[in-house]
This record gives structure tokens, sequence and C-alpha cells, in this order.
């Protein structure tokens, strides 16, 4: 809790910049307390108090400005606490799920400094498990070797990775509005729209990377954000393996009830693969909104819903054309594989202009070359990133199949020194000679 508040008095050194975050913190708690004492009936208001509390604070523009509080005020996490507040009470007036937590572990499991920036979002009773554990969990040499690993790992890819990648982003983000022939724009813009996404996951899971490994040396395991999300196949399977915790608890609060309440009320089979790609939308869609408050990010939602759901159709669709049995041969096709992820991260990419960019930023690019370039730039994308997403995975295959005494040498203990040697010195030398800060952490905004 110390290591909490010395954090957020380093983020603001004002205390009144915190009263707003306390009065949410507040209303969350007592809101609790009366599910906890049975009043179950106010499970809807409190979610939706907290909810109205939060598009306030967070200055929804869709609200009249006049509502809002114009002076200045903490909100950096805001997004991160409102998921836990919210999963507090849910499991609360579910049954009274959780058990009585006091007011100083509510605030811990609030204000844990490892998880307020960018989460990922935690579970209480998975913070609770270790936290408050009479004997706390297993700290050998062994797990602070993998620690140190990740640590070095993260900083690599936030302040070399992220920092290398954000230059080349925004020098071809210039150069789209230089006088350049058409051509030269169209490589600017395939890089433009490349980098981003590689950019992104560099920035985020570098510092997830190192939050999880600070965590873990504090005897706390938190939960896995990314899987390797750029070798997903489908664009649902890529929410499976990116920002892992968000899109999880998006499915466990939002899907699986309004699937649920669906299916009770329409009976019909041929509808029900239907209202699951309903679902889907409505799930992403909320995705979209929560990562920010202005309407760009609602296309951001409907693009996000959009990729989902046709994905989802187009499962459906091929299961009933071909049969489920032909319909699996196809995805282990490696042809359709590759494609496939290609497609996923194309997909992808064209969502994240709306996380950097304003309507005018947006129209002033896409103004720079006709519709037939752009169509050429993502047709460019989708195969350059289906044959080197594709390379990648087979030299990653072929590497890791090199074995002895049945582990593959990349992973034992001897490679993992060299590699997060060889990482840590190319770091600190790239650090030291470009003298360039590291990019901010883009998830902090949301």
């Amino acid at each position: 809790m110390i290591a909490s508040l010395v954090f957020l008095g380093l983020l603001a050194r004002n205390p009144i910049l915190f009263l707003p975050l306390a009065a949410f913190l507040l209303l969350g708690y007592t809101g609790r307390i009366l599910l906890e004492r049975g009043w179950s009936r106010l499970l809807v208001w409190s979610l939706l108090a907290v909810i109205l509390a939060y598009i306030w604070l967070k200055k929804y523009v869709f609200l009249p400005q006049g509502i809002f509080l114009h002076s200045l005020y903490f909100t950096v996490g805001l997004s991160y606490i409102f998921f836990r507040v919210l999963h507090l009470l849910i499991e609360t007036g579910d049954e009274g799920e959780l058990r009585h937590i006091g007011p100083g572990s509510y605030l811990l499991y609030m204000l844990n400094f490892t998880t307020l920036l960018s989460g990922p979002i935690q579970r209480y009773d998975e913070f609770a498990r270790d936290q408050f554990a009479g004997q706390p969990i297993e700290l050998g040499p062994g797990v602070i070797g993998l620690q140190l690993e990740r640590i070095i790992r993260g900083f690599f890819k936030v302040n070399v990775l992220a920092m290398v990648l954000e230059m080349a982003w925004s020098n071809a983000l210039a150069q789209m509005s230089d006088p350049l022939p058409a051509q030269a724009k169209m490589l600017a813009a395939f890089k433009l729209v490349v980098i981003y996404p590689l950019f992104l996951y560099a920035n985020f899971s570098g510092y997830i990377d190192i939050v999880i490994a600070l965590a873990r040396l504090m005897r706390v395991r938190l939960p896995e954000n990314f899987d390797r999300p750029f070798s997903a196949a489908s664009f649902l399977d890529f929410w499976n393996r990116w920002h892992i915790t968000l899109s999880t608890w998006l499915k466990t609060y939002v899907y699986n009830p309004l699937l649920l309440v669906l299916m009770r009320r329409i009976s019909s089979e041929a509808l029900q693969p239907f209202l699951g790609v309903f679902c889907f939308f409505v799930t992403f869609f909320l995705v979209g909104v929560w990562h920010g408050r202005t309407s760009e990010f609602v296309l951001f939602g409907v693009l996000l819903g959009a990729g989902v759901s046709v994905n989802k159709l187009w499962q459906v669709g091929m299961a009933r054309v071909l049969g489920r049995k032909r319909y699996r041969a196809l995805t282990r096709n490696p042809v359709y594989t590759a494609f496939s992820r290609g497609l996923t991260f194309t997909w992808f990419a064209a969502t994240n202009p709306l996380f950097w960019g304003d309507w005018e930023q947006l129209h002033s690019l896409y103004a720079t070359l006709s519709r037939a370039d752009w169509l050429a730039v993502w047709l460019a994308t989708w195969l350059c990133a289906s044959v080197v997403l594709a390379l990648w995975e087979g030299v990653r295959d072929a590497l890791l199949s090199i074995r002895v005494s049945g582990t593959p040498v990349l992973t034992c203990r001897y490679a993992r020194v060299v590699y997060a040697s060889a990482l840590g010195l190319v770091a600190l030398v790239v650090t030291v000679l470009l003298n360039e800060p590291a990019p901010g952490i883009v998830y902090k905004v949301f």
C-alpha cells in the first residue's frame, strides 16, 4: 500500500487532484457494502451509478460540456479501476460470492501500483490468493532469474523496439504530407499501417512484461495479457491473445450473460448461431468505446465488432457449407492459415489509426491517396503480412525443434542468460547513443 501511495504521489503531487477518484472509489465501496448486507435489488442501480460516474469523470463527448468538472483532476488508471469496481459489485450481488472485504484490502486491490496504469485486469480472488496468503508463494533463484530476464525483455521492447518503430512511424506520417510522387506516398502509407500495430504491441506488451515480473518478485502473480497475438489466424483468436484480461472480462460479464438471456428468449435453433454473432458485436463494440470518449472510438468499436462478427459468420457459414470436419481440415491448411493470419493483422492495422488520429487528421491522411491507391496499400499489407508471419512461424518452429535432452535449446537456461544479456546490452547501448526518452505507454491514456 505504501508503494502504491508513493506511486500515486509521483504521478500527481497535489492531493486535491485525487478527490474525484476518491469519490469514485467510495461510490463503489458503498455499493458493495449495501449488496453485502442483503440489498441485492440495488445491484443494477449500483452498476448504473458506477458506469455513469465513470462516463462523467472521463468526459465522454456525447454529454453536455457544462455538466463536467472543469478543474484538473487525476484520471490515470481510472479505466482499469472501473473494471475492478464493477467486478466486485457483480460478484457480491451474485449471491454474495466474495467474502467481506475491508477498506484497506479494497483500496490495495484498486490502487495496486503494478496494475494501475494499464492492467492487466485481475480478479479479486486471484489478487487476494497471493496478497493475503498465509504462506508467501515461492521465490527461489530460478524464479528470480526468469523475472529479471522478463524485465530486460520488457525494457528492450519499450525502450528500443517501440522507440525505433515510433521513429519510423512518425517519419512515414510526415512523408504523407510531403509533396512526393504517388508511389512514394503509397510506400509511406504501407509503412504507416504496418508499423503502428508492431509499435503498439512492443509498447504495451513490454510494459506488461515489466509489471508482471515486478509483481512476481513481490510474490504476487498477475494474469498474462498477451500470447503471441500476431500468430492468430482469425480475429476472434486474436482477441484471445491480445489484451487477454480485457476480452476475458467482457466475455464473462457482457458476452455470456447477454447470450444466455437471448437464448432463453429466442428458442429457434436456426437463429442461435446468429445470437452469438450479435453478442460478439455488442461485446467488442464496448471494447472500442471503452478505449476513448470521442466519436472516433465509436467507429473503432464498430470496426472491432464487425471484425469478430464477420469472422463468426464466416465460421458458421463455412461449417454449414463444407461440414465441420472438412472446415476443420481447411483451417489446418498452411496456405489458408497464412492468408487468414495476414488478413487478421490487416484488419487490426485498419482499426489502429483511430487510436492516434482525430477525424481531421484521418481525413487529411486518406485524402493524400486515391481509393485505388489505398486499396493497393491494404492488399499489399495483407499479402506481406501473410508471407512474413508465415515465415516467422516456420523459423520459430524450426528453431524450437532443436532439442537437447528433450528440451528446446533456445529455452534452456544457458541460452536464456545469453539472450537476456544481449538484449540488455543492446538496450543500454541504444538508449545511450540515441539519448531519446522511451515512448509513453499508449494504454495509459485509456
